[in-house]
């Protein structure tokens, strides 16, 4: 069934399956998410849930200014009120820092130096200066209010366009505001195809600054036994490991010796990925004092301190040929990243230019890519943090479209790369396969009814009313089969009662991965699904793994669960064939029972089998060791499993208001077999909603001396209910090389959104020659276009 428009009360999804997977009883189906019971009803247990013994809470004093020299620092008169135990400068607490690095990206990268607190310089508006420590979050920052600092206003750089060139240095150990600059096949290399084509588009796009706002801050308890010697971290991340893995670098202190939990993460999106200054400083002073402390930051401090996204431009051109296929295609991209990007920002950059090609035939192209030091907060990643290539290409195939007089579908249609193109590596060298975007764009056409679209449109204009339709392609890795990410590791217990524990290292941040790894174990041991619970984020008792990132857990977490269980059926298989005497190939497992094949009625239940591993060990059949426990480590198989989608979008643009309203919303989407598509519908559905927020309504905005001019939610705007129309899913299953054929999902949703947003606004503006290729799309800027000052 098409998924019809928003108005359709019995809406479903379109399913359309390219290859069969493996039958499976959970897999597949729209089980009920397990954690919602406690989530929906008010049960989850946050950082800011967590309540020790003699806890003390902390608090920074911030930098008012983006860049000056500290001339002094007087804490005396906060050290002085009752209840405070610690006013902490760098002086303090830096010297107990030792190693610094983050796991997946190793000793030797040349990342910024990152003082936990500032040194000697501050370099942007919120940076932490001082940390205080006292018995209440209240009291702690009415200390803080009053710790005096004397800072010698320094010139700021700002604006990432100028800073190259600018005489004021954001790092001046650094020698450069330029931290690198990669490239491909250069520019002058193609000038042939260019000349000798009868198309050329050319185009400068400009994505602002925002955030990836997530219901929870970041936020740590660190528990310091000086007794024991052992250190715990109540966490909100997306990586308990790493953070455990960072902690033991930055304190000295050996790793089995801390111990990370992450509960329930309210949100993340990256931004929780990786170890930043305000947490080392909590780890340092939870250390040195002994005494459990927690930090929790509050939205004002988000949207200060934890990191920007997205701020980039590129300068880009493509040549088609008479038929409006693409010849080549060049693009020249910058990105700000703030004054302490974490992580490294280099590589993402390096990624933009290389996935630029897109899911497109191209059969020559180049980049070069910037990143740019300014006085403002880091750079971090969010939500495929390499999107800026989908925006800029997307955005650049309507101009064309429009340029040559052709519908950008039908550009789509001439250019998308075909199943039986495939594998097929495109110019700078990146490598897809089982992937459709030719049979997702067709999907997402059909969903839409586009023809019928077109003549609604024409008809709305003819009227006075102007709708738009937009599309965007795109290809995006994940799965990362390298390095850190290359290993997951998975433990199943079954219990003397014959109930499943199974073990994981990543944590709950909102992709479900509870639900997903009960799922697949109750499959691969034939158990009930009420029979299975998951114990994760728990450095003690899961082993080593990276986490949410990527787009890895569900594929990382398939192949875990798959190696672990295979072992552990084979055991359970022979003790119940000895038990029922039977053949082991006469034995299926089924509704937590082992029964023999075509008699039902004669089994045993896992129960039963368990009672027999743990109590009777002599009795069991050679070979099988007692207990029913298995720990194993899944390695990736491939380097990346590759994901694509067509996301459509239509809307209606009020020429006299510059209000933007979104009508409709689909997304066609290939992440192979879904494990469950609620699960997979609401990953889709949080990306997508980020995305048009991307687009229309969010800004992390500062003034020319580098002020932030959003830092409250009255200022910095997300979309809500009433601006988010109802999302419509259509699904292409192609199975990856991967465990189960699964691919991830996790970012998809915010990478196809912004394009589908823009194009179609552009659509909708077409009439009156208007492109925007600068955003947000805000109403302001939208009637500054239309009065034809628009930049």
């Amino acid at each position: 069934m098409v998924a019809g428009p928003p108005s359709s009360p019995d809406r479903q999804s379109t399913v359309a399956k390219l290859s069969t997977a493996g039958a499976a009883r959970y897999a597949g189906s729209r089980v009920n998410r397990v954690e919602d019971a406690r989530l929906l009803t008010g049960r989850g247990t946050y950082v800011d849930d967590i309540s020790l013994p003699g806890m003390l809470h902390a608090c920074f004093v911030r930098s008012p200014v983006a860049h000056a020299r500290i001339r002094g620092i007087d804490g005396s008169a906060a050290r002085a009120l009752r209840g405070v135990h610690a006013v902490f400068t760098a002086e303090d607490l830096n010297p107990g820092a030792k190693e610094q690095w983050h796991t997946s990206l190793g000793p030797e990268s040349p990342e910024t130096p990152r003082p936990p607190l500032a040194e000697g310089v501050v370099r942007f508006v919120g940076d932490p200066v001082v940390l205080v420590i006292a018995d209440s979050r209240y009291l702690a920052e009415d200390a803080a209010e009053i710790v005096e600092i004397d800072y010698e206003a320094l010139p700021g750089v700002v604006d990432y366009t100028t800073a190259e060139g600018a005489e004021t240095l954001v790092h001046e150990e650094y020698g450069s505001n330029l931290i690198f600059e990669l490239s491909g096949t250069p520019e002058s290399a193609l000038g042939d195809v260019f000349a000798s084509s009868p198309h050329v588009v050319s185009a400068t796009i400009h994505q602002q600054a925002y955030v990836p706002a997530p219901m929870e801050g970041r936020g740590l308890v660190v528990d310091y036994s000086r007794a024991t010697g052992d250190l715990t971290i109540y966490s909100a991340t997306q990586a308990p490991h790493e953070v455990r893995a960072f902690c033991s670098r930055l304190l000295g202190l050996p790793e089995h010796r801390i111990r990370v939990i992450a509960r329930d993460t309210g949100g993340a999106f990256g931004q929780k990925l990786m170890v930043q200054r305000e947490e080392m400083c909590v780890m340092l002073a939870g250390f040195a004092l002994g005494k459990p402390i927690k930090w929790v930051e509050d939205r004002r401090e988000n949207l200060l301190a934890a990191g920007q996204s997205r701020h980039e431009h590129a300068s880009l051109k493509m040549a088609l040929d008479a038929d409006g296929k693409i010849a080549a295609a060049h693009i020249d991209y910058v990105s700000d990243c703030g004054s302490y990007p974490t992580p490294w920002p280099v590589q993402t950059a390096q990624v933009v230019g290389a996935l630029f090609p897109g899911p497109y035939r191209v059969p020559a192209a180049g980049f070069t890519a910037k990143t740019i030091y300014t006085n403002t907060v880091g750079r971090t990643a969010y939500r495929g943090p390499w999107q800026f290539e989908s925006l800029a290409r997307e955005v650049l195939l309507d101009i064309a479209a429009r340029s040559i007089g052709m519908d950008p579908v039908e550009l789509r249609r001439r250019n998308l790369l075909r199943r039986d193109e495939l594998p097929y590596t495109n110019p700078n060298g990146m490598p897809y396969d089982h992937i459709s975007p030719l049979e997702t764009l067709e999907q997402a056409l059909t969903m839409l009814d586009y023809e019928a679209f077109r003549k609604e449109q024409a008809e709305a204009r003819a009227a006075g009313r102007y709708l738009g339709v937009g599309l965007s392609t795109y290809v995006e890795p994940s799965t990362p089969g390298f390095g850190y990410y290359a290993t997951e590791a998975t433990t199943i217990r079954i219990e003397p009662s014959g109930k499943v524990n199974v073990y994981i290292a990543g944590g709950s941040c909102g992709n479900s991965i509870e639900t997903t790894v009960i799922q697949l174990t109750a499959d691969a041991l034939g158990v009930n699904i009420e029979d299975v619970a998951t114990i994760q984020g728990d450095t003690a008792v899961t082993g080593f793994g990276g986490g949410a990132a990527g787009s890895r857990s569900g594929s990382m977490t398939a192949g875990a669960v798959r190696e672990t269980a295979s072992i552990l059926r084979e055991r359970i298989l022979a003790i119940a064939a000895q038990k029922l005497e039977a053949s082991v190939e006469d034995i299926e497992l089924v509704n937590s029972r082992a029964i023999v094949r075509g008699t039902p009625s004669i089994g045993v239940s896992l129960a039963e089998l368990a009672a027999v591993a743990y109590f009777d060990p002599y009795s069991l059949p050679p070979g099988v060791p007692a207990g029913l426990e298995v720990s194993t480590r899944y390695t990736a198989e491939n380097r990346f499993i590759w994901v694509n989608a067509t996301h459509a979008c239509t809307c209606e643009v009020d020429v006299s208001t510059g209000a933007v309203q979104l009508l409709r919303y689909l997304v066609s989407e290939d992440c192979g077999p879904m494990i469950n598509p609620n699960v997979v519908e609401g990953q889709i559905a949080g990306g997508v909603v980020q995305g048009i927020g991307g687009a229309l309504y969010e800004h992390l905005a500062y003034d020319d001396q580098g002020n932030p001019l959003a830092t409250t939610f009255m200022d910095y705007l997300l979309p809500a209910a009433t601006e988010v129309p109802l999302i419509e899913y259509g699904h292409i299953e192609t199975p990856s090389p991967g465990p189960g054929g699964y691919k991830g999902v996790g970012e998809g949703g915010a990478i196809g959104a912004p394009p589908a947003v823009v194009n179609a606004v552009n659509d909708a503006l077409s009439p009156f020659g208007v492109t925007i290729t600068r955003l947000p799309l805000s109403p302001s800027a939208i009637l500054a276009h239309l009065e034809g000052v628009g930049p």
